[in-house]
């Protein structure tokens, strides 16, 4: 690993620590895994949608398809 600084606000800065302090981790720990989750996720390698063209009905009435004909 490779140390490195950075400038936080005073508050979030003692967030973190309480935090961590709940959490027994460490606040570079914390840090870390923020990193890792928010910005260096992964991208899908394989589909992502369940279906391929335009959508036939909206979320809105997803319960049409239960009404009565």
């Amino acid at each position: 690993m490779v140390k490195t600084q950075v400038y936080l606000p005073h508050e979030d800065l003692e967030a973190l620590r309480k935090t961590a302090r709940r959490s027994g981790r460490s606040v570079a720990d914390l840090v870390r895994e923020a990193i890792r989750r928010v910005w260096l996720r992964q991208t899908p390698d394989g589909p992502v949608a369940l279906w391929d063209g335009t959508p036939s009905r909206t979320s809105i009435d997803h319960d049409a398809i239960y009404e009565e004909r």
